[in-house]
């Protein structure tokens, strides 16, 4: 079995030794751990200071692209040379290395597909008690979305098997951590929590300048995750609620002309007719939106079919053929 452990790094060259510092050299049940440093845009001596500390694997970007794209594109990288799980921390020294040997086992003993370190935020110092609530909230509000019960869901420090990465897609910009959660409470895709302590604050955070910009960025991620699986509850709910709500003036305006005293209440009627042709719009939406959740379920089943024949033992020799040549190889050497 190996592990790839991958480090998203933009300047990191004074905290990367720290993290290496205690990075697993043997873990119980893998065969191979390499590491993994993906320069997103790195202007310092991050990379250098990587390749005299003994990393061989790099994923390049010209210029920062993210965290999410980072994560995406280290994860590409890993799959590609036989990575059977792929570790997730950061270059800062937030998350404790030596304990990547404990966040695998879950997925090593089958338990789990996606494993996420729990940094026990209400016991973080650096944490005011804004930011402390706002990221329960944050959890609580993903948990919900996801149908999962994950203390931390804002944690970057994670361990993945290659099958939950085959069924993954990652299509936010920002930060990968929400949207995975989500994704994989929906596709059914075991996930579990496993405490740790963090280590001391190296740096602010490059992600956002703020609490409020992080909530921002976070909670449009996690509002375009939930449309992508549950856009039809949202209609189902807008016609019920829009449906009674027209009733109620259309029945008190039947009510009052057998009565005979109709004269003077049109407007009861004209306000049930447009509350309830705004209904029957949401019954068509939400017909339009079940049928566009089961063409993208086609379309992600048919992507992770073509995920496994990109990243199987054929096309890995392929890669490694590429790596020795530095272009795409000769067919006679694929063999």
């Amino acid at each position: 079995m190996r592990v790839f452990i991958q480090i998203p790094c933009l300047n990191e060259e004074k905290t990367l030794p720290l993290v290496l510092k205690k990075m697993p050299t043997q873990i119980p049940g893998v065969d191979d751990i390499q590491l993994l440093v993906i320069d997103d845009g790195c202007s310092d001596k991050t990379v250098e200071v990587a390749r005299n500390l003994g990393i061989k694997h790099f994923v390049h970007h010209a210029k920062p692209m993210g965290l999410a794209r980072a994560f995406r594109d280290g994860v590409d990288y890993a799959l590609k040379h036989g990575a059977d799980i792929v570790v997730n921390t950061d270059g800062d020294n937030q998350y404790p290395s030596d304990a990547i040997s404990e966040l695998v086992q879950p997925i090593i003993r089958h338990e789990a597909d996606i494993v996420v370190g729990d940094r026990q935020t209400a016991t973080i110092k650096e944490f005011s008690w804004f930011k402390r609530k706002m990221q329960h909230f944050g959890s609580w509000v993903v948990n919900k979305a996801a149908g999962t019960h994950i203390p931390d869901a804002a944690s970057g420090f994670r361990a993945y098997s290659k099958n939950s990465l085959l069924k993954l897609n990652i299509v936010t910009e920002f930060s990968y951590c929400m949207e995975t959660i989500i994704q994989a409470g929906n596709k059914r895709i075991a996930i579990a929590s496993y405490a740790i302590k963090t280590n001391p604050k190296t740096r602010e955070s490059r992600l956002f300048h703020n609490i409020f910009e992080h909530m921002a960025k976070s909670g449009g991620a996690i509002i375009r995750s939930f449309l992508m699986f549950k856009s039809n509850v949202i209609f189902r709910w807008a016609a019920i609620i829009f449906g009674i709500l027209g009733l109620i003036p259309f029945v008190r305006f039947l009510v009052l002309v057998c009565m005979g005293h109709s004269a003077g209440h049109v407007q009861s009627l004209l306000l049930g007719v447009a509350l309830l042709m705004i209904g029957v719009f949401c019954v068509a939406l939400q017909i339009i939106s079940e049928v566009q959740r089961i063409q993208r379920k086609l379309v992600e089943d048919q992507l992770e079919r073509t995920k496994e024949l990109l990243y199987s033992t054929d096309c890995q020799k392929i890669w490694a053929k590429q790596n020795e040549y530095g272009e795409f190889p000769p067919a006679q050497d694929l063999h």
